[in-house]
């Protein structure tokens, strides 16, 4: 029987849709194939880690006829991707057998019962649906992902919080020594949602969203529902469900700073710059650099163990405190690499504070970072 009969790039984008949270070892061997079930003319790619599921429907050619059956995802995906672009190419089965084709080339594949393919069963308490364009929720993400904590005790922290609430989505993301926060606005009033998301999920749902004018998507919508332990995703013919992280997230109201008196903006650019000249001469394990605001200018500098030393001067326009302030310099360049605004203020109360970063007329996003003894 014939499951799919397609051009190899329409083979190939439907399977590595799918295919980002395939783990390379895993317990279950199962688990390193994708489920291909074919229902008349349609043919659906179904991946699972146990934690998230991914699943995309396409119409590939092949006989109409109900089949299912499990493949080695990596090994399908590496041999469509050494065939040509515009080649067809074709995928049939026999005696528990795959066989893929593609003009001269001929590959047997070895296949598992998709009987024995652990689906994710899916919550039915979902509340209620929204949505927002891909390319608002990619920016989002892409605001706050790198303040998430990684393997930390606190599970809870190593992922993003999701926020949903009257007309504004907000996520969070912190690893106790830094927090990020973005929010964007809803069409219609939601009543108040809040979920983990856990890592992977956020860094395949990044992978996945589309932001681009090229791909025409950047418009589309994705549409989020979130349930007690679950949250489900629909964008561009995937369904994305995905476990969440069970857990207290910390009150990240009280954690960013009101009323700072002391306020910088400057070039994000040129502050980048800056940090990054300077960390060059950090050491590997102490990431330090020194700021020092005084009327007119900002002073940056860093030194390391072998009693190198680097400076930088940049002119600012500020007339408030003197404030000499130390830092992890990777923390800042974090923050300031993932904006893509021309402009960011700087907000210092003293050296002992937190500091606030911001994007002018941009309420929606806030950076908060502790001070580190230099």
């Amino acid at each position: 029987m014939m499951v799919v009969k397609a051009a190899q790039e329409q083979i190939l984008n439907a399977l590595q849709a799918v295919a980002g949270i395939v783990e390379r070892r895993h317990t279950l061997p199962i688990l390193a194939n994708v489920l291909i079930r074919k229902t008349g003319s349609e043919v659906e790619f179904t991946t699972s880690d146990l934690e998230i599921q991914v699943r995309t429907r396409a119409a590939l050619g092949g006989d109409e006829a109900t089949y299912a059956t499990t493949v080695g995802t990596r090994k399908l995906i590496d041999i469509l991707r050494s065939l040509p672009a515009d080649q067809v190419v074709s995928l049939s089965t026999a005696q528990n057998r795959l066989t893929l084709q593609g003009g001269k080339s001929r590959f047997t594949l070895q296949t598992l019962p998709a009987d024995d393919f652990p689906l994710v069963n899916e919550a039915v308490d979902f509340g209620p649906a929204f949505s927002v364009p891909q390319a608002t929720l990619k920016a989002l993400i892409g605001q706050v992902h790198f303040a998430m904590a990684v393997h930390d005790i606190r599970y809870y922290l190593n992922g993003i919080l999701f926020v949903a609430e009257g007309k504004t989505l907000t996520l969070v993301a912190t690893d106790g020594h830094r927090l990020a926060l973005a929010q964007a606005q809803l069409e219609h009033e939601m009543p108040k949602q809040e979920v983990i998301l856990p890592r992977k999920t956020v860094l395949e749902l990044m992978r996945l969203l589309r932001d681009t004018k090229s791909e025409g998507e950047e418009h589309a919508p994705i549409e989020m529902r979130f349930a007690p332990n679950q949250a489900k995703f629909s964008f561009s013919g995937l369904e994305f469900v995905t476990k969440l992280v069970e857990g207290k997230f910390p009150d990240y109201n009280r954690v960013i700073p009101k009323n700072h008196k002391n306020k910088i903006t400057l070039g994000r650019t040129t502050l980048l710059a800056s940090l990054q000249r300077a960390a060059i001469l950090t050491s590997d394990k102490f990431k330090g650099v020194r700021l020092n605001v005084e009327a007119g200018l900002m002073k940056i500098a860093s030194s390391n163990a072998e009693q190198e030393e680097a400076s930088e001067e940049i002119e600012i326009d500020y007339a408030g405190d003197a404030i000499d302030i130390g830092f992890n310099v990777n923390y800042l360049m974090d923050a300031l690499a993932n904006m893509t605004q021309d402009m960011v203020t700087v907000e210092l109360q003293d050296s002992n504070s937190s500091a606030l970063l911001t994007i002018p007329q941009q309420a929606g996003f806030k950076y908060v970072v502790m001070p580190m003894r230099i």
